[in-house]
């Protein structure tokens, strides 16, 4: 059962659109209420039945590779108050594995990820939705440096990824989940005027709108 002073915003997006960034934004400036930021790429589909070698060859950039049964379980627990352990993502063995964070009694769920805005579950139980739209170029130079950076990939890994997988999946899923947004934020300019306007939407919703005890 939802409680009427819990509520979940998605950010959607394409890959390195900005998403974490305006997901933390919002949060820091809701300081008066405990917000939870959450990822759906902790909630990869566990690859550990398989042989290194298919691992590989699986697209992450298909929306059935979240396993979305276990993501809306926890949302779901997260929204009626309960404790919720979230997993963690390995993506270097694209294994699933036990985290170290636990939600619970959260005023604010944020969901961030490239799928936020694709599945109709999550959308049903949502409060605000709001796309990410930023460059391809952009997107792709970020994702660059994070991989190669982060994750220890080569540029020939990411460049072929990217035009195999990556791109073809955002034209076929993820720009068209732009439709489901509420609000569109330009992910390659300022967006302090929109982070007051959301900071003043949400305070409404959150605050001024809570059950009294």
């Amino acid at each position: 059962m939802t409680q009427n002073n819990v509520r979940l915003v998605l950010i959607g997006g394409g890959t390195c659109s900005g998403k974490t960034t305006i997901a933390k934004a919002i949060g820091m400036r809701l300081n008066d209420l405990k917000t939870v930021i959450i990822s759906h790429d902790n909630y990869y589909k566990d690859l550990s039945h398989l042989d290194p070698e298919e691992r590989k060859k699986v697209n992450f950039d298909h929306p059935s590779s979240i396993d979305t049964a276990y993501l809306l379980t926890d949302i779901q627990q997260m929204l009626a108050g309960e404790a919720v352990d979230m997993p963690d993502y390995d993506f270097s063995t694209h294994c699933r594995i036990e985290g170290k964070t636990c939600v619970a009694y959260a005023d604010v769920i944020i969901l961030e990820g490239i799928f936020a805005l694709y599945y109709p579950e999550l959308l049903a139980l949502s409060d605000l939705k709001i796309y990410v739209d930023t460059d391809s170029d952009t997107r792709l130079a970020r994702r660059m440096q994070r991989d190669i950076i982060d994750r220890g990939r080569s540029v020939e890994s990411v460049l072929d990824q990217y035009l195999q997988t990556v791109k073809p999946s955002h034209e076929a899923f993820i720009e068209h989940s732009k439709k489901n947004a509420d609000l569109i934020i330009p992910g390659d300019k300022e967006f302090d005027k929109v982070l007051y306007m959301l900071n003043g939407y949400l305070l409404y919703e959150l605050v001024s709108r809570k059950p009294k005890k």
